[in-house]
């Protein structure tokens, strides 16, 4: 390598690219699109409607939305959708997170 130049795993790769304000992510990585969100301070909540193409959202794990850290506490429903559909992958509707901390 020359001058100027830095590795792969150098500062620069670190660099994240803007991020969907309708988007979760999990350890950098797009997991999921939201519809209707509604965040509840006054509980420490995030309400989604719907949570689709979140076929490697880890339930368990924690993610990120907006500006928040969170944990998806409970799905009132779940469902694979049919190739054809617009929305495609996994789907879960009346979703539920625990706010833990916010993001900087």
């Amino acid at each position: 390598m020359g001058t100027g130049e830095s590795s792969p795993k150098g500062p620069e790769s670190t660099l994240e690219a803007p991020r969907a304000a309708d988007a979760i992510y999990q350890n950098g990585r797009f997991v999921g699109r939201v519809i209707a969100p509604r965040v509840d301070l006054g509980v420490k909540e995030i309400r989604f409607e719907e949570v689709h193409n979140s076929d490697y959202l880890m339930l368990p794990d924690e993610c990120e939305f907006d500006r928040y850290a969170m944990v998806v506490k409970r799905v009132g429903f779940a469902s694979k959708i049919e190739r054809g559909a617009e929305h495609k992958g996994r789907v879960l509707k009346e979703v539920v997170a625990e706010i833990l901390r916010y993001l900087e």
